[in-house]
């Protein structure tokens, strides 16, 4: 096959085109403005958990934080944790990648080296933005650290991209993740400072890059294809929020707070405990403007191998530690590195706790998803994951409680409560058989 080139000058000035947007979505006024909006984030830590230290003593309301968990003891009150839940759509397949692209989908992803990736779902976060996404000037926020792993996994026979995404709007259409936390700033900044003019214009932009687009694709080979539609996901979603602007049915959004400019981080944070720290300040800061009611975050891609070794009793890389083979060593940092996980996590509760609204707060009208795809990372066991949901979605959680159901509880049950209690009720997703029960409150 001929060699197709494409300089660098080109994709820039695409890049460009679409960066350079301005964000001036204008959505339909909340029903209930005075009443404060439910809010929704899923925080995906890769590699598993030190399982002997993660499990809570007892059960409901009386229950003991297990190590792991200790960092949330100012915060029990907060906490749904919930043990004996599955994902049996990431039984089989490989040890890592299944397990992370179909966490918020709870489907078996079609198994491919990257010409046609397919979750075969749509993932639970992006269901509730189907509905509630014209709400707010950003429908969601997709957040990360590392950039999209590409090419194959020979050991596996799967394309690494299944190993960077968790939202998913559709089958083929994994979302671009945010990694800037200077960018996704700024992205905040113009929605909630209303900048509006040229919308037609741009999306005839839009167009013309999806145009161009559809006839280089058919030039290039099958990696470059892959990574053609990660940029073009970007595209379209601009291009569907572009058109929802411009739709007669818009009226004038307005924040719930103001974002100073002066809050603005740093483009390139000095380490990774800084960056994620910061990630983090951008989730809050939105769910406290309303500019977005839906987040998901990315700690790291699945077989991630971050070096902890910033961590005080760490000397090792995650994905390393995790395949412990039950030495005493290994599975002591493995277990500080999954603590770690839940201070950062604790750290983004207690901001949304400290931020009022009325007599409740940002977090009492929250709810924050915490956990990963598999069990013990040395076992790579999609059973009993590691779960656990915080905040009380306005009072429609019964949180303060350890629940422990019956083994192989399908996951895809607590979606469906979650997606009640967020105001978007479901009868079924994915796998379901029902609601959790004592989950709602």
């Amino acid at each position: 096959m001929a060699r197709f080139s494409i300089t660098r000058r080109t994709m820039l000035h695409g890049t460009g085109a679409v960066i350079g947007l301005p964000w001036m979505e204008a959505m339909a006024a909340p029903k209930g403005a005075d009443k404060p909006p439910v809010r929704m984030a899923a925080m995906y830590m890769p590699n598993g958990v030190r399982e002997d230290m993660w499990t809570p003593d007892g059960e409901k309301r009386d229950f003991r934080l297990s190590p792991t968990l200790t960092p949330l003891a100012d915060l029990q009150d907060q906490l749904l944790v919930l043990t004996n839940l599955w994902n049996p759509g990431s039984v089989g397949g490989d040890g890592h990648y299944v397990k992370l692209s179909g966490w918020l989908t709870c489907t078996t992803v079609t198994k491919t080296l990257g010409v046609d990736v397919s979750c075969n779902g749509v993932s639970m976060d992006q269901l509730a933005v189907q509905k509630s996404g014209r709400q707010t000037p950003i429908a969601s926020l997709e957040l990360g650290i590392s950039p999209v792993t590409t090419g194959v996994d020979k050991n596996v026979g799967y394309t690494r991209v299944y190993g960077s995404h968790i939202a998913w709007a559709g089958p083929a259409s994994p979302l671009a993740r945010e990694l800037n936390p200077q960018l996704a700033f700024e992205r905040l900044f113009r929605a909630g400072n209303g900048q509006a003019g040229g919308t037609k214009d741009e999306i005839l932009l839009l167009d013309r890059v999806l145009e161009d687009a559809k006839q280089l694709r058919q030039k290039l080979g099958g990696g470059d294809r892959q990574r053609l539609e990660e940029y073009l996901s970007v595209v379209r979603s601009l291009e569907d929020r572009l058109k929802r602007a411009a739709s007669p049915e818009r009226s004038k959004w307005k924040p719930r707070a103001k974002i100073d400019a002066a809050a603005k981080p740093v483009a390139n944070p000095k380490d990774y405990a800084e960056h994620v720290r910061l990630m983090f300040d951008i989730i809050a800061l939105a769910f406290q403007s309303d500019s977005t009611r839906v987040a998901t975050f990315l700690f790291g891609n699945e077989v991630s191998n971050q070096n902890f070794s910033f961590v005080e009793g760490v000397s090792g890389a995650h994905h390393s530690l995790s395949h412990h083979e039950n030495k005493a060593e290994s599975l002591r940092q493995y277990q500080l590195i999954n603590k770690w996980h839940i201070e950062q996590y604790g750290y983004l509760l207690r901001k949304l706790r400290d931020m009022k609204e009325g007599e409740s707060s940002v977090l009492d009208n929250s709810m924050i998803l915490f956990g990963a795809g598999i069990r013990d990372g040395n076992k790579h066991d999609p059973h009993n994951l590691p779960v656990v949901v915080a905040g009380k979605a306005g009072g429609r959680l019964a949180s303060g409680q350890h629940l422990s159901y019956e083994k192989d509880t399908p996951l895809a049950n607590l979606y469906v409560s979650m997606l009640d209690a967020f105001g978007t009720p479901v009868e079924r997703f994915a796998d379901s058989t029902g609601r959790l029960p004592g989950v709602l409150a």
